[in-house]
């Protein structure tokens, strides 16, 4: 059996400071809506097309020492980088937050979630 390989590390950078990421899950809303009309057939008649959207669940390690004001990101980059030789570097750009929670565990580790937007999604 071949050893597979996989995605490298996943950092986000704020004002110039890298923060390690262990788990991140985005989501890309595409905009499209059902668009319902009064017809005869009684069924959707076809799609509108919205604006596109990026929304990031991070959880972030907290560092120390902590002097991010985690509610107050904007501007923000987290970028996905491959180990791999031809991989594709993802980076979504211009990421703000959303909400913010905070998370301990029996491991004496200290974690903050953060529910983010990005205006952009860049693939180099």
């Amino acid at each position: 059996m071949a050893i597979e390989e996989y995605v490298g590390s996943i950092v986000m950078e704020i004002d110039g400071r890298e923060v390690e990421i262990t788990d991140l899950s985005p989501t890309h809303e595409t905009g499209r809506k059902l668009v319902k009309t009064m017809n005869r057939s009684r069924r959707a008649k076809g799609i509108t097309r919205g604006i596109a959207t990026y929304e990031l669940d991070v959880t972030a390690v907290i560092p120390v020492p902590d002097n991010i004001v985690w509610e107050d990101i904007e501007g923000a980059r987290i970028t996905i980088d491959p180990m791999i030789k031809g991989g594709q570097r993802t980076t979504y750009q211009d990421c703000f937050t959303i909400s913010v929670g905070e998370k301990y565990t029996v491991d004496s580790e200290a974690r903050v979630d953060i529910k983010m937007g990005a205006l952009r999604k860049v693939l180099e």
